[in-house]
């Protein structure tokens, strides 16, 4: 079996409320969330989950406060070697603008997204319009639907709620499983001897809180919040 490493990429960096992530919870927490790509090393393919946000904005000094660059898509893929012609394979956790906004500069790659947040990106309700970029025109899509493996190792836990087709990449690593949430979440999304919390945004509450159980029952051997400032701070996964 393939075991990869998983380099996280920053390619944004936004100040905003720790309400955001966590439903009911921790309103007026200031916080910065950092926007990831994940690159998946040693594979057969080059691989992305995710391509983050076209424009990057950096607070002033928060660089050197968490230990991590804040680069544009095309400068972080610079640092492991790759351009964006090179990238085979895009995997989505979900849709909404700060995950997907370089899909296009990836010419060569085959997008793979699950069924139900295709279809919600092609007719979005009106209030979800500013969230949900027209970004996939031009783009080779593959859809999925529901739990799925996908190839190389890789499969993905279908998790919505959060948005209608959200999905968990399972990516295995030589120490075990790791997994990337399919939804916005960080740390306190999880907190240690309780239930998790989750997502303050969300489309369907009930929905969000069944993936959010699911993502804990499978018990992963590293779980990887999707925007957790900790995770910037990491070199390599694992």
């Amino acid at each position: 079996m393939t075991h990869y490493t998983i380099k996280p990429l920053v390619v944004g960096l936004n100040e905003t409320d720790q309400g955001v992530m966590t439903y009911l919870q921790h309103y007026g927490e200031r916080i910065h969330l950092p926007i990831y790509v994940f690159a998946l090393l040693g594979g057969p393919r080059k691989i992305l989950i995710d391509t983050g946000l076209e424009n990057v904005f950096v607070p002033p000094g928060v660089e050197d406060q968490y230990g991590f660059k804040v680069q544009s898509f095309e400068e972080a893929l610079a640092s492991i070697g790759w351009k964006p012609e090179d990238v085979e394979v895009i995997i989505h956790t979900h849709l909404h603008n700060d995950h997907c906004e370089n899909d296009q500069l990836c010419v060569n790659a085959t997008v793979y997204v699950q069924k139900a947040e295709l279809e919600f990106l092609q007719n979005p309700h009106p209030l979800d319009h500013r969230i949900y970029p027209d970004i996939l025109d031009g783009v080779k899509v593959e859809t999925v639907e529901g739990d799925a493996p996908l190839f190389d190792g890789l499969s993905v836990l279908f998790t919505p709620g959060h948005t209608p087709g959200g999905q968990s990449i399972v990516v295995p690593t030589a120490k075990g499983k790791a997994l990337i949430t399919g939804y916005c979440c960080n740390a306190a999304n999880f907190p240690k001897g309780r239930p998790g919390v989750i997502p303050g945004v969300h489309l369907d509450a009930r929905q969000a809180y069944d993936s959010m159980q699911r993502v804990l029952d499978f018990k992963a051997d590293i779980l990887i919040p999707l925007h957790d400032i900790a995770v910037g701070a990491q070199d390599s996964i694992p």
